[in-house]
């Protein structure tokens, strides 16, 4: 076997393979002589059927099978061996010759290999980057608090409406005349909270109501048309809406109003565990203490963005072998429509490259720093989004069982695999040049961090 690599310009690579006959030889032999075994060929018993007429049937395929194992062996030999940093996968190449398989060896393969540019980029103390330390002050704790105590607070009985209160009442259709309507729709213990109701003028209908009152207002016209929102009200299926253009009467019979739980030890136990908080004072303490754990990983998620930003400007434009790297991304493409995956191509091509260049400069990165992520390290990742996923819903004492179990079921989707390495790379990888670095730090609010990350 005789195998070269050309590569003029150091990105567009083309390997070329000659395979010889002894290079695939014992390999179709073994394969026919497992046919041989297996083959059902009426007339003969089970693997003793003439090797002339299994090397008639089968040979062709066994040796088509041969070389390609064969390819791709020494493909992913030569390039580890060589440290060729390929991009994608080897693609036959637009020089290969039509290769007759059926006449005597040699064989000669080609391929084109996309390879990353080279360049260099190491960092270390003379280089300076912003980092962002978020002030935890009593505003934001006091948010959190009142966050605390929205999400376990509940609604409570009122005599006299007021905005945001939720009504509950006995909805009747009304005549022409303003009288219950004989046979007329009715809906008892209907659920209405005027807040949201999209015309003004009925909105004001409700103004000052109490419990005990009879209102009449127009659904049609409180949600201008909306068939979900007036066939949820009045129970009714959406194509029986337009039946029902007119008045109705609300008996108010209940009127209930939010109201945030209290800051007390049962609000504590609540959010951090029996007994784990004894007043106020460590509630507010435990919060900033969750805060500032939190906003380091926002600081560090931008410090991260900034390294990059300054990496890139560090080592400049790179160049790539463009036509060959949009032949590899058409490859991995489902896409089938030709128009339409060149158009897609085309549009993404520049976003994909600044990707690919972060993925690069971060390898290297990675390599100079000396960090490695092992399974450990992605599992913590998983632990660490479901975690973020039940503080969203306010779950923020959730056992390390649920955690565990749930990071688990979110490794089993092999589309989240590589996001969940990619973040544990970044964990470290920030850590670590956090030491690398001169730090240059800045003290931010939360509210002026979130401006300047454009949320």
């Amino acid at each position: 076997m005789k195998v070269s690599f050309e590569n003029p310009d150091k990105i567009n690579g083309l390997l070329t393979i000659t395979v010889e006959e002894d290079d695939y030889k014992n390999d179709v032999e073994k394969e026919l002589k497992e046919y041989r075994k297996r083959a059902n060929i009426p007339g003969f018993r089970p693997g003793k059927a003439p090797m002339g007429m299994i090397k008639r049937q089968f040979e062709p395929s066994a040796k088509m099978d041969a070389i390609n194992k064969v390819l791709n062996d020494e493909l992913q030999k030569y390039i580890a061996d060589n440290k060729i940093q390929m991009l994608g996968e080897p693609l036959a190449s637009d020089k290969q010759e039509p290769q007759d398989l059926e006449k005597p060896a040699p064989y000669t393969f080609m391929f084109d290999i996309a390879v990353a540019p080279e360049f260099n980029i190491e960092l270390s103390d003379k280089d300076t980057v912003d980092y962002y330390e978020i002030t935890v002050d009593d505003a934001l704790v006091d948010k959190q608090v009142d966050m605390f105590a929205n999400r376990l607070g509940g609604y409570v009985d009122v005599e006299d409406y007021q905005e945001n209160d939720m009504l509950k009442g006995d909805i009747r259709e009304l005549d022409d005349k303003g009288n219950t309507k004989e046979g007329g729709l009715t809906i008892e213990g209907a659920v209405l909270m005027p807040n949201y109701l999209k015309n003004d003028d009925q909105k004001k209908l409700f103004e000052g109501a109490k419990k005990g009152d009879i209102i009449t207002f127009n659904p049609s016209k409180a949600y201008d048309g909306n068939e979900v929102q007036i066939s949820s009200l009045l129970k009714i299926e959406k194509d029986q809406v337009a039946n029902y253009q007119g008045d109705f009467s609300f008996q108010i019979t209940g009127i209930q109003r939010f109201q945030k739980h209290a800051v007390d030890q049962e609000l504590f136990d609540q959010t951090f565990g029996k007994d784990a908080v004894k007043d106020e004072k460590e509630f507010r303490s435990k919060i900033a203490e969750g805060l500032k754990e939190q906003l380091v990983r926002d600081s560090d998620y931008k410090f991260l963005l900034d390294v990059r930003k300054y990496a890139e400007d560090k080592i400049g434009q790179l160049t790539y072998p463009d036509a060959l790297l949009k032949r590899v991304m058409k490859q991995g493409s489902k896409e089938k429509d030709e128009k339409k995956l060149n158009e897609m191509i085309d549009k993404n091509y520049e976003a994909s490259l600044k990707e690919l260049n972060w993925s690069l400069i971060r390898n290297k990165l990675s390599e100079q720093t000396g960090i490695k992520v092992n399974d450990d390290d992605v599992k913590e990742a998983a632990r660490e989004t479901a975690r973020i996923q039940f503080a969203q819903y306010g779950m923020s004492n959730v056992p390390e069982e649920y955690i565990n179990n749930y990071a688990d079921e979110l490794l089993k989707k092999r589309e989240n695999a590589q996001g969940f390495v990619d973040r544990a790379i970044d964990v470290k990888l920030s850590d670590a040049l956090k030491k690398v670095v001169k730090l240059n730090k800045k003290e931010i609010s939360l509210d002026d961090f979130n401006k300047m990350m454009g949320e």
